[in-house]
């Protein structure tokens, strides 16, 4: 059975992408396309305010994106250094909130020790961080895409609990991605399951799927990676046949083979 994954790929250079080969463990056999483009912004400002750790009460991370930012920063030699000699360890003395072990990892990356990466989700991190800060304390820095969903800073501010987002990316659509629906639908035919892995994905994808799959939409199983993907795909009129547990390839395959392996349905 055949699942279209709609993410970008991993790094090249560390080995196979961790959803094709978990589903392929269920003898699901997965295509990856690419949904989004992403445009970095703003990063000697960004880089500005990493340099003032004293001025924050902590780091907030959603988005693996927002990491990349950093790194991109930390190709300069000269911000690499101050990085190094001292910024690093100013800020591993405050917190460093992610969501998810993608981005986890990638705090790890650059030095940083990440808290709260098991909350799964933007709203059970907001949680996690309103039990481990305290009102009106120094703000927590957020740096964030244009398309951010506005769950966790409304959480947080609601507890009093200070967030400066900061954007540093912007989000478009993949220019290869209505050619590779439509080469992987001609090639391969209709998938028994689609997976979204954000908001911005349903918002460019869904339209072609459905002029792809015609009268036969209504045998595809989508997948959502989390509840924000689930409400968007329900958004605009799709029912969800499930949604992954936690954002890791284990809990969506997982989901994908039970929504495709009915009476255990996810």
């Amino acid at each position: 059975m055949k699942v279209l994954l709609l993410k970008d790929p991993k790094d090249k250079d560390s080995g196979p992408d961790p959803y094709i080969k978990e589903l392929g463990s269920y003898s699901l056999e997965a295509t990856l396309i690419p949904v989004l483009s992403f445009e970095f912004t703003s990063l000697d400002s960004l880089f500005e305010k990493l340099s003032h750790p004293e001025c924050y009460g902590g780091l907030v991370f959603t988005s693996p994106r927002a990491l990349e930012a950093i790194k991109i920063c930390l190709k300069e030699k000269s911000k690499k250094e101050a990085w190094s000699k001292s910024l690093k360890q100013m800020w591993n003395i405050k917190p460093t909130y992610v969501v998810g072990k993608a981005t986890a990892s990638l705090v790890e990356e650059i030095g940083l020790i990440p808290q709260g990466e098991k909350a799964g989700n933007a709203e059970k991190l907001a949680e996690y961080i309103c039990s481990r800060e305290k009102p009106n304390s120094s703000a927590l820095l957020f740096p964030c895409g244009a398309l951010k969903r506005e769950v966790l800073p409304t959480v947080l501010r609601e507890k009093g609990i200070p967030l400066e987002s900061f954007t540093v990316y912007q989000t478009t659509q993949h220019p290869d991605l209505q050619e590779s629906l439509s080469s992987y639908f001609s090639q391969q035919g209709i998938p028994a399951s689609v997976a979204f892995f954000s908001p911005s994905g349903v918002k460019f994808c869904l339209q072609h799927i459905q002029k792809l799959s015609g009268d036969l939409i209504n045998q595809v199983k989508f997948a959502a990676i989390g509840p924000s993907t689930a409400e968007a795909l329900q958004g605009a009129g799709i029912a969800v046949s499930c949604t992954a547990g936690s954002p890791t390839p284990q809990d969506l395959a997982a989901a994908i083979h039970a929504a495709l392996h009915p009476p255990h349905n996810c």
